[in-house]
């Protein structure tokens, strides 16, 4: 009989959604904090109707507030699937493919992960029958990024660096546009797919790609088109930006050092935008991670 009410209550039509905004904006306090009440009591049940009413809308005021609250109603559960995959581990680059989907959440609470694993299951898919006579190991790798970096077309967002939107895997993948631990990320989890040895480099300002073969190991710029680079111009690039090369920043970056480093690029997304309550909540979601290093 308990579950049969908990099952009705938590029922919501598109009318109620309607209202229920409407009111947010009355002056009665009491109004409001009912209102603030019953979005609680349906929490993540009201989220799909309220995604659906938010399409509609235009950019502004009301299309902002909807968003905040899908956010409000969603970080709970962001926050207790975070705790669950970090007390699971994050192993290899399987675990930090599904944690950096898992993270999209925070910009797109109703993202249909499965899609895009999908389109990268895809990419690797088109790519893997000119790399497999492809037996020279630089061969291989350099066909990687052209089709990544060419035939796919992602690049850099030369325009809107701190864009929100070039941190998160799935607008990446939409837009073809990102930073570079984001670009690096699209190499790595295709590269995986294709059994081939591409990892990420944790190098103060500049994300890098590592190519680590048998044969051959080389470095490669995902912000320039997948670029070959020397170790001597990262050198210079660090030198010419005031830091003080050591050889540790020329490392393979862990898979944790590359979630928090996507968070931390989060943060200041958010902070340039003055989004001081997601700022809050990401910062949230940092010292979680952190406590699993």
């Amino acid at each position: 009989m308990y579950f049969s009410i908990l099952t009705f209550d938590s029922m919501i039509s598109k009318s109620e959604i309607q209202s229920l905004l409407t009111l947010m904006d009355d002056p009665d306090p009491f109004v409001q904090e009912s209102v603030n009440r019953r979005f609680v009591e349906l929490g993540e049940n009201a989220v799909p109707m309220l995604d659906q009413y938010q399409v509609d809308l235009k950019q502004g005021e009301e299309k902002t507030r909807v968003n905040e609250l899908i956010h409000t109603l969603t970080f709970e559960g962001l926050q207790t699937d975070f705790v669950d995959a970090l007390e699971n581990g994050i192993k290899n680059r399987k675990d930090l493919e599904s944690i950096i989907f898992m993270l999209s959440r925070f910009g797109n609470p109703t993202i249909d992960t499965k899609r895009y694993k999908d389109k990268l299951d895809y990419f690797a898919e088109m790519v893997a029958p000119s790399i497999r006579y492809k037996l020279d190991e630089k061969k291989k790798a350099s066909h990687l990024f052209k089709f990544v970096f060419e035939d796919l077309n992602f690049n850099g967002d030369q325009k809107d660096y701190h864009n929100p939107a070039n941190c998160f895997l799935d607008t990446v993948i939409d837009r073809r546009k990102g930073l570079p631990i984001t670009l690096s990320m699209i190499v790595m989890f295709i590269a995986r797919r294709l059994d081939l040895p591409v990892f990420g480099v944790n190098m103060p300002i500049h994300f890098m790609l590592t190519y680590i073969g048998e044969r051959e190991e080389f470095l490669v710029d995902p912000y320039d088109d997948g670029t070959v680079v020397s170790y001597d111009q990262c050198y210079f690039f660090l030198k010419k930006n005031n830091i003080e090369p050591k050889p540790e920043y020329f490392q393979m970056a862990s898979d944790m050092d590359i979630l928090i480093r996507t968070i931390r690029n989060l943060i200041q997304s958010y902070e340039r935008k003055e989004q001081l309550e997601k700022v809050e909540d990401l910062k949230q979601l940092l010292s979680t991670v952190e406590l699993y290093m």
